[in-house]
This record gives C-alpha cells, sequence and structure tokens, in this order.
C-alpha cells in the first residue's frame, strides 16, 4: 500500500511538472492603493491574461506604501518562479529610483514582461485664463518669474516632474514659476478650477471631464491626440514635442531571474492579450492607451524614462 501511494505521488508530481508554468494561482502585487492607474490597469490584465494560461486564478493584491516602494521590494525579493509579479507604475520604476538616493532597490533589478498602457497627460488652464495657448503661458512666466503658480501632488510626483519638464524645455528655470502642492490628482485640477494657480499637468483622465464641461482649456496633451477632446493639440502641435516623454505608465515585472519558461509565457499571454477586444475595451475605459511591447522593447522604454527623470530631478537639486 504504501509503494502505491509513493508511486501515485511520483506520477502527480510528474505529472504537475510536465505542465509547466502556471501551475498553482499568480499573485499581482499592485504597489498602490486601489481605484488608481496601477490598480484598474493590473485587475484589467488580470481578468483576461487568466484565459490564455489555462484559467489559472490571478489574485490582485494591494500592498501599499512609500510610494509604491513597499509593494515593488517585495516582488523583488520573492522567489523567481513566477508566481508573484509586479504591476510596476512610473512612480516605483522612474521617478523614484531617480529621487530617492536611498532606494532599497534599482530601476532594473527586475525581470520586464511587457509594458501595458500609457497614460496621457493634458497640461491645462482655466477656461477664463488670458493664456490661449502653451507660448502665451511661456511668455507671461518669462515676463514675470516668480509670479505664476501651478499645482501638483507633491515633490516627487508626475504632476510635479511634469511642469518642471515643461518649464525646462521652454527654457525657464525651477524658480520661474512655484509648485503648489496638494494631496492629489484631483486638488490638482480643483486648484487650477478655483483660481489658486494658473495652470497645471495631471493625467488626461481627471481633467478631460473639465474640458468637455468647458471649465478648463488644454494647452496640449500628451502622447499624442485625444479623440475624447480632439481639439487639443498634441505636444508637438504645442511646439514642445519632447513633452510627449510625459506620459503615465504601467507595466508587467517579475522578480531578478525569472526562468526563460515564464518570460516566454507572458510574451506569448500579452501578444493575446494585444488582439483581445475584451481587454482593449477595459483598458479604454480606464483612459488607457495599449503599449504592449517585447521584453526587451518594455526594458528599453523604462530605461528611457528613468533617464529623463534622473536628469530632471538632477538639474532641480530635489534628490532625496
Amino acid at each position: 500500500m504504501k509503494r502505491l501511494v509513493a508511486v501515485l505521488a511520483a506520477l502527480a508530481a510528474g505529472a504537475a511538472h510536465a505542465q509547466g508554468y502556471p501551475s498553482k494561482p499568480i499573485t499581482f502585487i499592485i504597489p498602490f492603493a486601489a481605484g488608481g492607474d496601477s490598480d484598474l490597469s493590473g485587475r484589467n490584465v488580470a481578468a483576461h491574461a487568466a484565459k490564455y494560461l489555462n484559467n489559472t486564478p490571478i489574485i490582485a493584491l494591494n500592498r501599499t506604501g512609500a510610494s509604491g516602494a513597499i509593494g515593488a521590494m517585495a516582488v523583488r525579493n520573492a522567489a523567481p518562479d513566477g508566481y508573484t509579479l509586479l504591476v510596476a507604475r512610473i512612480a516605483t520604476h522612474a521617478i523614484l529610483p531617480a529621487l530617492e538616493s536611498k532606494l532599497q532597490y534599482k530601476w532594473n533589478e527586475f525581470t520586464m514582461l511587457s509594458l501595458i498602457e500609457l497614460n496621457p497627460y493634458v497640461c491645462f488652464v482655466k477656461s477664463d485664463s488670458a493664456y490661449k495657448d502653451a507660448k502665451d503661458l511661456v511668455a507671461a512666466i518669462r515676463a514675470s518669474p516668480g509670479k505664476l503658480n501651478f499645482a501638483t501632488a507633491g515633490v516627487g510626483t508626475s504632476q510635479n516632474m511634469a511642469a518642471q519638464y515643461f518649464l525646462t524645455l521652454a527654457g525657464l528655470t525651477k524658480d520661474h514659476a512655484v509648485g503648489i502642492h496638494y494631496k492629489g490628482g484631483g486638488e490638482v485640477t480643483s486648484a487650477v478650477l478655483g483660481g489658486q494657480v494658473q495652470f497645471a499637468c495631471n493625467n488626461a483622465p481627471t481633467v478631460i471631464p473639465q474640458v468637455k464641461a468647458g471649465a478648463v482649456r488644454p494647452l496640449f496633451v500628451t502622447p499624442t491626440r485625444l479623440a475624447e477632446i480632439p481639439d487639443a493639440p498634441s505636444g508637438t502641435e504645442a511646439g514642445f514635442p519632447d513633452m510627449n516623454k510625459i506620459v503615465g505608465w504601467t507595466a508587467l515585472m517579475g522578480p531578478p531571474g525569472l526562468p526563460k519558461e515564464v518570460v516566454d509565457k507572458w510574451t506569448e499571454v500579452f501578444a493575446r492579450l494585444a488582439k483581445d477586444a475584451e481587454w482593449q475595451l477595459g483598458n479604454s475605459r480606464i483612459g488607457g492607451i495599449a503599449a504592449i511591447r517585447s521584453p526587451a522593447e518594455s526594458e528599453q522604454f523604462v530605461r528611457e524614462q528613468y533617464e529623463l527623470y534622473d536628469k530632471l530631478i538632477t538639474a532641480l537639486g530635489i534628490r532625496q
């Protein structure tokens, strides 16, 4: 009897091995709170990728704190078996590694699987503003250094980086306009609406309803014109083509040293998701632009994003 049990156990183990990856549920660590861009994007992938993984459950787990570093470190230190993956963001893998000199991980200490989507940005003023376009605003800032304000969600946030990069591209210094820090992206838009600041750059989904309502005027959008607000020019059309580098984004990554089998499987899954109408629809509903790429292309994109913010943060002298 014991021998029979041993034989059956060996056969079961062999069958599990033969099944390959995945053979048990996968966890997506989302390093930010529920309802944010990373949460919505990660859950959209989890909902539709499972059917391309033999209906293996994908569990989305929010591990928040330290601007995303806690969730990122949880995956950085996880077993490299493909069962714990990170829904990475611009904050965790571009801005934070450039900003925090004592951060416990580096942007490239992960296995890239794929970029998922891009999140457009809008730079805007109140609808009754005297500044009709980006060049009007730049001229006013240059003429009265330190007099105009812009809203941000904090020093190390993409809202602050976007506005600071805009000033840099316009040939202005960090002292030409004053950043006023608020608690989140919603307050950034509200500050413009309330007249507390003269301009801001923010995630498109929070700004588009105000554009449609006629409450704010978009100066430009990134990375391209948006169907929802077709009259808003792109950064290129507004005279600031490099502003198109300012986008939010989400990517899927794993711990360092993921086996080729795992990387290949996710490359296959993302290739199928790219053609999946339901995933595409879910992505568009949350304001994302589908941007699935190969692991190598994804790593190059993240590298360029990190280098962009590293250079900007060095020039601003705000590294912590």
